[in-house]
């Protein structure tokens, strides 16, 4: 099994003077994936599985789209201007694809080529995690299954959350894994043939150590125990 973690870090190269933005901005989940890269690291830690985080943010170029995309690098994110942003040359674009992107992709392909050679098929699994309020509505889900047609980890992931009582499991949701944004496991995983999901967690959930350690510790148990049926 290998983690993929696309939106770990809010660093903004020093080149780009933070994109204009006040620092406080960088904090907020226009930035990363606030808690996923501690949650992807404690899941490796449990799993003895090796980890890829991306090294910036996603404001300076999102690794989980194409980087034809004009998500890749967004003007405006949740209704606040990025200036860095506003007017970037294809030159500009590229420098970010070759110091950012491709890296990040590079070594994903690398680990999993390394597993592939030393064993059966293996899983990626995507690590992200989600805001408790989007638009003004609140996100009733704790965790969600992103998938597209590929069930083999999806669905005994989804039936083993499901038992866990109180817990709200979303079934693609917030997000779905079918749409074509979903780029990292589309790209890595799906598009040759091997096991994949794509997990997000509800920010609030791993705002403490303890969220932290609880969700490592359920979802690894998990993730486990379907790489040893395999």
């Amino acid at each position: 099994m290998l983690l993929a973690c696309d939106h770990a870090s809010r660093a903004i190269p020093r080149a780009l003077g933070r994109l204009g933005l006040a620092e406080a901005s960088t904090f907020r989940h226009i930035a990363w994936d606030v808690g996923a890269a501690t949650l992807c690291r404690a899941l490796a830690d449990r799993l003895r599985a090796d980890a890829v985080l991306a090294g910036y943010s996603r404001l300076v170029i999102d690794c989980n789209r194409r980087v034809e995309d004009p998500t890749s690098i967004v003007s405006v994110s949740d209704g606040e201007a990025i200036p860095g942003n506003q007017s970037v040359t294809p030159a500009q674009r590229q420098e970010r694809i070759s110091a950012c992107y491709e890296p990040y992709h590079a070594t994903i392909d690398r680990e999993l080529a390394t597993l592939e050679r030393a064993g059966p098929p293996p899983a990626l699994v995507a690590i992200h995690s989600f805001t408790p309020v989007f638009g003004g509505v609140r996100r009733r889900w704790q965790v969600g299954v992103l998938w597209n047609e590929d069930a083999r980890i999806a669905a005994p992931m989804l039936e083993g959350l499901r038992r866990e009582p109180g817990l709200i499991v979303g079934d693609n949701e917030p997000y779905s894994g079918r749409h074509p944004a979903d780029h990292t496991v589309g790209r890595h995983a799906e598009a040759v043939g091997l096991p994949h999901v794509c997990l997000e967690v509800r920010q609030d959930e791993l705002a403490e150590q303890a969220g932290v350690a609880r969700w490592a510790d359920l979802l690894a148990g998990l993730l486990g125990g379907l790489v040893a049926e395999r």
